[in-house]
């Protein structure tokens, strides 16, 4: 049930909250392709860049965060503006609970709000289905409404096997000539308390 659970935007202080989620994805699946967890410090790092432009922010269960997403560039170039990439990271108890949804849904207002109008996934795909990796991910995403615009193979190498990794997309506004300049996060942060009740 997620009728308990609260949204907010992520504080420095999370990292370590933070962290511990992310570290199974890590040590026991290729959902991640990093091969070692990353220091709290490094974690912190990550998420005050992202906090400079992006929203980033963790879904609370009794004052305990159970999940958190992200969006960054999707590439570096100016013209990539109005696109972004999206994590999202739940922790292994709470999954299938539909917290996952319930952050992508705020995501994803925060990211209109923002005038952003394509976000877009990259997932592990397996070939074979296998204890590390499942297509539960790429399911989740086209559940929410994503679609599969691509697939590399074998480009990933994790605990001695091979892994396919495909981008999925979902369309979020409208494409105009001319359109506006993508807002700062920061920028609209007080719109998005106000509106969405994201604090």
């Amino acid at each position: 049930m997620t009728d308990d659970v609260q949204i907010r935007v992520a504080r420095l202080t999370d990292a370590p909250e933070l962290v511990n989620i992310y570290a199974p994805y890590v040590k026991k699946t290729v959902i991640s392709f990093e091969y070692e967890v990353p220091t709290v410090d490094e974690f912190r790092d990550r998420m005050a860049n992202t906090l400079k432009k992006y929203p980033y922010i963790v879904v609370e269960r009794q004052q305990q965060i159970v999940g958190y997403a992200y969006v960054g560039p999707f590439k570096g170039r100016q013209a990539y503006d109005w696109a972004v990439e999206t994590s999202i990271y739940v922790a292994t108890d709470e999954r299938h609970h539909g917290v996952g949804k319930k952050l992508y849904e705020a995501l994803e207002n925060i990211c209109r709000t923002m005038g952003i109008l394509n976000m877009n996934a990259c997932i592990g795909y397996p070939t074979e289905e296998d204890q590390y990796l499942t297509k539960n991910s790429a399911e989740f995403h086209a559940h929410l409404g994503y679609r599969m615009v691509g697939e590399f193979h074998q480009c990933g190498y994790k605990f001695g096997r091979w892994y396919d990794m495909v981008w999925m997309e979902k369309i979020i506004g409208k494409h105009v000539d001319q359109p506006q300049a993508v807002k700062n996060f920061n920028d609209v942060r007080q719109e998005i308390a106000d509106r969405l009740n994201i604090h």
